[in-house]
């Protein structure tokens, strides 16, 4: 297929990219690249790659480029409810505006494969295991912003959404914030971390899994359309204790305190069923322990302080 994916140059669409190009597809990317990282040069070499740089929200240029596609990716978001806070208007028009302008501009025979967040289901007990069916209850604008447009891409036809759990491993374009990603951080760098809400439990997916994902939803696309998957690690729900009782294990000198005093801003608690995207034929497989050990080596190559505002 010819993949067109905004947004591609970052912490997902630089490893989602490389995994397309892989399979033998031919992969336009759009990308305004405000992250100043040139996360997509080793792509370069393959004639079946081309990038566009611009913005996902100008009409004129996502026009010319979606008329030569055969599926598109809108990866293109302010991703994270702290940055999405600081600039409600970029975050509205990017991530839900620019969505809109899309699926107003494709056609209906142009796949389109969405990734939202399993943020939406926002504070649902940690007993809960979250269906599809659940109710999406967002939290903050980020969440809100993307569960309003996941609704325009599934009542647009043929388009899938997948709700992704909280994505960890090593990408050209790091991101720090994510809940693994940063707790391997920290134990590499300040050795130690206060934990607030202990127990509450996320959903964990590796980044070359949803990479993996998205191939099996384009070579799928006309028996998954017009549904939402949840795409983690079933064997990945797991309370924020256990997540750094994990790091801790492959970095003994690593000091957790958790704390009862303090609240954690993310209020997240849930567990997360992927029955449905197992039933479509697509299951994780990367675990949590082998990306703790893959975060472990990368971060030896990072300069002290990279990322640190991804």
């Amino acid at each position: 297929m010819r993949v067109l994916v905004t947004g591609g140059a970052g912490y997902l669409g630089s490893v989602l990219c490389e995994h397309l190009l892989d399979a033998g597809h031919a992969v336009t990317v759009l990308d305004a690249l405000h992250h100043g990282v040139p996360s997509l040069l080793h792509l370069c070499a393959n004639p079946g790659f081309e990038f566009v740089r611009g913005d996902a929200r100008d009409e004129a240029a996502l026009g010319r480029l979606v008329a030569d596609a055969d599926a598109i990716i809108p990866l293109a978001a302010v991703v994270g409810a702290p940055a999405c806070d600081r600039d409600p208007w970029l975050a509205t028009s990017t991530n839900l505006d620019a969505v809109r302008t899309l699926l107003r501009l494709r056609s209906p025979s142009q796949l389109v494969v969405y990734p939202t967040t399993n943020s939406g289901y926002g504070t649902q007990s940690g007993e809960l295991h979250c269906t599809e069916e659940t109710p999406l209850e967002p939290i903050s604008l980020y969440g809100r912003t993307k569960v309003d447009a996941e609704k325009a891409v599934l009542d647009a036809p043929h388009a899938i959404t997948l709700r992704l759990a909280t994505v960890f491993g090593t990408s050209p374009r790091m991101r720090l914030d994510l809940l693994v990603n940063h707790f391997v951080h920290a134990a590499v760098t300040d050795r130690y971390l206060v934990i607030f809400e202990k127990h509450f439990r996320r959903n964990f997916i590796h980044v070359r899994d949803v990479a993996d994902c998205f191939l099996h939803c384009l070579a799928n696309g006309a028996k998954m359309a017009g549904r939402a998957y949840n795409a983690g690690l079933d064997t990945a729900n797991v309370s924020k204790e256990e997540l750094a009782l994990l790091v801790q294990k492959q970095a003994p000198g690593f000091h957790v305190v958790f704390s009862e005093i303090g609240t954690d801003p993310d209020k997240r608690n849930y567990i997360v069923s992927n029955q449905r995207l197992r039933e479509a034929g697509f299951e994780a497989r990367r675990s949590l322990e082998d990306g703790i050990a893959e975060l472990l080596r990368a971060y030896r190559m990072l300069p002290l302080g990279a990322f640190r505002n991804a």
